[in-house]
């Protein structure tokens, strides 16, 4: 049975990094540790966008989990009507910004965008080894 947990998190600078703990304590609960810097490191991104291209002004985004078999599903929801691309080109070399998503594709092992019917949710996946099982002996 798929376990999952979402949480709400305010549009300021200081959620994402509370987004990263939401993570990395699910996360730790549910005894998959072997791919926690990535998708923390995805959270951080995909939350960061969210406060900058998102979410308008006042409102929330969701941050959430699903583990179903050996699947990490992380997808951060926000309710601002802007389209978005995850297949969008790489960023100018010498921009200072720009690499968060191209940053999240590299690291996850799918991702994509679901357009809700206030907003998107922007998702990545990640193969994970078993609590105990080392992440060699993940079948892909």
């Amino acid at each position: 049975m798929p376990l999952s947990r979402a949480r709400r998190f305010p549009c300021s600078r200081a959620s994402v990094r509370d987004a990263r703990a939401f993570v990395r304590e699910v996360l730790t609960d549910w005894g998959h540790t072997d791919r926690l810097d990535d998708i923390t490191l995805c959270v951080s991104e995909l939350a960061t966008n969210t406060l900058l291209h998102g979410a308008p002004p006042g409102r929330e985004y969701c941050v959430s989990l699903a583990l179903d078999g050996s699947v990490i599903r992380l997808a951060v929801r926000d309710s601002g009507d802007r389209q978005l691309n995850v297949d969008a080109p790489e960023a100018d070399s010498e921009a200072c910004s720009g690499r968060g998503l191209l940053l999240a594709r590299e690291l996850a092992d799918d991702m994509g965008v679901t357009q809700e019917v206030v907003g998107k949710s922007v998702w990545v996946a990640f193969k994970s080894a078993a609590p105990g099982e080392c992440a060699g002996d993940v079948a892909y």
